[in-house]
C-alpha cells in the first residue's frame, strides 16, 4: 500500500479540488478529498450556478414589459422570493450529490470535516489523522466584511441568496463583479436598490469603456448608482437598517449586503505548523507546478490570488493531476482567458483593457461600436449595446474584445477561441457574419476610431 495512508490529499471539495482529486484518481493514485462545508464549493453552492438562475429569474420582469410592443398583453404577474429561492435550493442540493457520486465513481475517499494540516505529510479530520505523499489546498475564497460600526448588520453573498424575506430596500456596497450582478438581480426581482463605492467608478479592472458605458446602462435600469461614497457605520432603526454615509447622507434599507471583497479560505488549516508562504495579500505563495515553499504542499485556485474564476481554477487542478501523477507536462496558459459579468446588461471580455495594450504593445488600434440591440427597437427599451475591439497595430492581430449588452458572455466564448487562435483584425473583416445577430458587429466593425 505505500508509505502513506493516502497518494493525495486534497482539503477542499471545490472546481478545483474535485478536478484535481478525480484527474489524479485516475491515474490511479489513492485519493481522499476533506470538505467541511458543501460539496462543490463557492460556485456551486454560493457563487456562479445560484448567481445565473436569480439572473434568470431577475429578467422575466423585463421581457413581460418588452412582449408589450410585440403584442403580448402581458401585465406583470406577482413575484415570489420563496418559490425561487426553495427551487434553487433543491437544484443545488442536485449538484451536491452529482460531485459526491463523481468522487465515489473514481474510488476518492470522502471525509465530512475541516482538514487541518498537522506536518508536511499529515491531514487531521476532526480526531482522525491521515498520513499523504502529497497534500493540496483547494479551500477557494470566503467573503470579507470589514470591521465598523453595526457591520454585523450587514450580510455577505454567501446569505444573500437565502434571506427569509425579501428585501424591498436593498443597499450593496462594493463595486466589483459580485456587487454589479446582485444590484440588477434584486432591482429585476422588484427591490429598490442603492449600490455604493467608494472609487470613481465601478468595475475595476475592466476596460474604461465598458465601466463607464455599463455604468450608464445599468443606472438607466434604476439602480441608485452612488460613486465616491461609503459606510461609516449602521444601526438598526424603527423602519429599517439606518446606513450613515461618508458624505453626510444616509439611507435607510431592509438589507444590506457587502460585496467589498473576497480572502484566501485559510484559517484553521494549520500553515504554522508547515513551510507555507502567505503573502501580505493573504494568499498562499505557489510556484508555476502549484507547489508552496513546503515541497509537499500544493495549492491552487482561489487561495493563491490569481483569476477568481471556476474555469481557472478547473484548469489547475487538471494540471496539477497530470504532472503530479501522469507524468504529463501540462501548464495553464493564462493569456486570452474570457470572463462575464452577468450584470444587466451583460459585460463579456477577453483579452487586455485599452490601457493594457497600450503599454504591452505601443502602438493600437481601436475599433468601438455602439447601437440599440433590434430587440429593443421595437419594444421600447432604452438600452445600448458597446463594443470594442482592440488590435496590435504592428502585427494586426486582435488582443482585446469588450461588449456590454444581451448575451456578452455567450458571444465572448467563441471570440475567446479566435483570440487564442491568434486572429488579426483581417481575419475578422473576411469572416461573414450570422444575420441579423448582435455578434456580427464584431466582423463588421471598419472603422477606427482613434489610432497611434
Amino acid at each position: 500500500m505505500g508509505k502513506y495512508d493516502y497518494d493525495l490529499f486534497v482539503i477542499g471539495a471545490g472546481s478545483g479540488g474535485v478536478r484535481a482529486a478525480r484527474m489524479a484518481a485516475g491515474f490511479g493514485a489513492r485519493v481522499a478529498v476533506a470538505e467541511d462545508r458543501y460539496m462543490g464549493g463557492t460556485c456551486v453552492n454560493v457563487g456562479c450556478v445560484p448567481k445565473k438562475l436569480y439572473v434568470y429569474a431577475s429578467e422575466f420582469s423585463k421581457s413581460f414589459s418588452d412582449a408589450r410592443n410585440f403584442g403580448w398583453d402581458s401585465n406583470k404577474p406577482a413575484f415570489d422570493w420563496a418559490t425561487l429561492r426553495d427551487n434553487k435550493k433543491a437544484e443545488i442540493s442536485r449538484l451536491n450529490a452529482i460531485y459526491n457520486r463523481l468522487l465515489e465513481g473514481v474510488k476518492a475517499d470522502v471525509m465530512d470535516g475541516r482538514g487541518r494540516i498537522v506536518d508536511a505529510h499529515t491531514v487531521a479530520v476532526g480526531e482522525r489523522r491521515f498520513s499523504a505523499e502529497k497534500i493540496l489546498i483547494a479551500t477557494g475564497g470566503w467573503p470579507h466584511i470589514p470591521q465598523f460600526p453595526g457591520s454585523d448588520l450587514a450580510v455577505s453573498s454567501n446569505e444573500i441568496f437565502d434571506l427569509e424575506q425579501f428585501p424591498q430596500r436593498l443597499v450593496i456596497v462594493g463595486g466589483g463583479y459580485i456587487a454589479v450582478e446582485f444590484a440588477g438581480i434584486f432591482n429585476g426581482l422588484g427591490s429598490s436598490v442603492t449600490q455604493l463605492y467608494r472609487g470613481p467608478l465601478f468595475l475595476r479592472g475592466f476596460d474604461a469603456d465598458i465601466r463607464a458605458h455599463a455604468a450608464r446602462e445599468i443606472a438607466k435600469t434604476g439602480v441608485d448608482l452612488r460613486f465616491e461614497v461609503n459606510v461609516e457605520s449602521i444601526t438598526r432603526g424603527s423602519t429599517g437598517l439606518v446606513l450613515s454615509l461618508t458624505d453626510g447622507s444616509s439611507i435607510e434599507a431592509d438589507t444590506v449586503l457587502y460585496a467589498t471583497g473576497r480572502k484566501a479560505n485559510l484559517d484553521g488549516l494549520g500553515l504554522e505548523n508547515v513551510n507555507v508562504e502567505v503573502d501580505e495579500f493573504g494568499v498562499v505563495v505557489v510556484d508555476d507546478e502549484y507547489r508552496t515553499a513546503e515541497p509537499s504542499i500544493f495549492a491552487l485556485g482561489d487561495v493563491t490570488g490569481g483569476m477568481e474564476l471556476t474555469p481557472v481554477a478547473l484548469a489547475e487542478g487538471m494540471s496539477f493531476a497530470r504532472r503530479q501523477f501522469g507524468g504529463l507536462e501540462n501548464t495553464v496558459d493564462y493569456d486570452f482567458i474570457p470572463t462575464a459579468v452577468f450584470c444587466q446588461p451583460n459585460i463579456g471580455t477577453v483579452g487586455f483593457t485599452e490601457e493594457q495594450a497600450r503599454a504591452r504593445f505601443g502602438h493600437i488600434r481601436l475599433f468601438k461600436s455602439t447601437f440599440k440591440p433590434m430587440k429593443h427597437t421595437i419594444s421600447g427599451r432604452d438600452e445600448q449595446t458597446f463594443m470594442k475591439l482592440i488590435v496590435d497595430k504592428a502585427s494586426d492581430r486582435v488582443v482585446g474584445v469588450h461588449m456590454v449588452g444581451p448575451d456578452a458572455g455567450e458571444i465572448m466564448q467563441g471570440i475567446a477561441i479566435a483570440l487564442r487562435a491568434g486572429a488579426t483584425k483581417a481575419l475578422f473583416d473576411t469572416t461573414i457574419g450570422i444575420h441579423p445577430t448582435a455578434a456580427e458587429e464584431f466582423v463588421t466593425m471598419r472603422e477606427a476610431w482613434t489610432e497611434d
